[in-house]
C-alpha cells in the first residue's frame, strides 16, 4: 500500500508544479502595460499579413 502514498504524494506536487508556472505567466503577463500590449499585438499583425493585404 505505501507505493499509493507515493503516488498521491506525487500527484500533489505535480499539481503545485503546475500551480508555480500559471503564477510565474500570469506575472509575466501583467508586467506589460497596455501601451505595449498594443504595439506588440499590431507587430504580430503586421507579420502575419501578407503584403497588399488590407486589415479587416
Amino acid at each position: 500500500m505505501k507505493w499509493w502514498k507515493w503516488l498521491g504524494l506525487a500527484g500533489v506536487v505535480g499539481v503545485a508544479a503546475t500551480g508555480v508556472v500559471v503564477a510565474r505567466g500570469e506575472r509575466q503577463r501583467r508586467a506589460y502595460t497596455p501601451e505595449e500590449i498594443r504595439s506588440r499585438l499590431h507587430a504580430r499583425i503586421e507579420e502575419a499579413q501578407e503584403p497588399g493585404e488590407s486589415p479587416r
